[in-house]
C-alpha cells in the first residue's frame, strides 16, 4: 500500500552558521540551489529562514521574496513556508514578509524557554500573526513546543483565527537549560 508523504526541508534553520557547517546555504542564491536539490530528491515543502549578510536571522521581506521567487521558478510544485520564528528577530518585524503570500508560515502559539533565552510569543502577538495569515490566505503551520500551545491553538480555532483542521507540527523535547 502506497501512502503519500510530505517531505519537509528546512534548508538553513535559525541557529547554524557557516562556521558550524561550511556548506550551509545562507544567501538567497545558495538557498534556492539547495532547495532545488531537495526538491529533485523528493522534498515537497520548504521551510525558509533568511539571513542578514552577517548570517544572523533576518525578517527582511526582500530576502524572503528573493528565495520565494527562485523556489517558485525552479521548484514549481513545492510548498513555500516562511518562518515567523523569533530567535534573533525583532517581534515587530517577524510577520513583515507575509504580504508576499507564501503557501504557509510558521506560527508558534505560545512562549517557550530555550537554553539561551525565551522564545517569546505573547497572546496578542500570536493573534496578530494569525490574523495576518488569514488576511493573506496563508495556511499556518502551528508549532507546538508544549501541550499548552495545543490548547492555545484550539482557542485560536474557536476565535476564528485559524481554520479547522489546523496543520500542527510537534517540536517536543527542546532542552530548557544548558545541561
Amino acid at each position: 500500500m502506497n501512502q503519500p508523504v510530505i517531505i519537509t526541508v528546512a534548508i538553513t534553520g535559525a541557529v547554524p552558521r557557516k562556521k558550524d557547517c561550511a556548506g550551509l546555504p545562507v544567501t538567497p542564491t545558495e538557498q534556492i540551489e539547495e532547495t532545488q536539490k531537495a526538491y529533485e530528491a523528493g522534498a515537497s515543502l520548504v521551510h525558509i529562514h533568511v539571513r542578514n549578510p552577517d548570517e544572523s536571522p533576518s525578517s527582511n521581506p526582500d530576502l524572503y521574496a528573493a528565495v520565494q521567487e527562485g523556489v517558485k521558478k525552479y521548484c514549481p510544485e513545492m510548498i513555500v513556508q516562511f518562518s515567523t520564528g523569533g530567535r534573533g528577530r525583532d517581534q515587530a518585524a517577524r510577520g513583515a514578509m507575509l504580504f508576499h503570500r507564501p503557501d504557509m508560515a510558521s506560527l508558534a502559539t505560545g512562549s517557550t524557554n530555550f537554553p539561551v533565552g525565551i522564545y517569546e510569543n505573547p497572546t496578542d502577538f500570536v493573534e496578530g500573526l494569525a490574523s495576518e495569515m488569514l488576511k493573506y490566505e496563508i495556511k499556518p503551520e502551528i508549532e507546538i513546543f508544549d501541550l499548552a500551545m495545543l490548547y492555545n491553538a484550539a482557542n485560536l480555532v474557536k476565535k476564528g483565527l485559524l481554520h479547522s483542521p489546523p496543520h500542527v507540527q510537534f517540536v517536543m523535547g527542546v532542552p530548557n537549560d544548558r545541561e
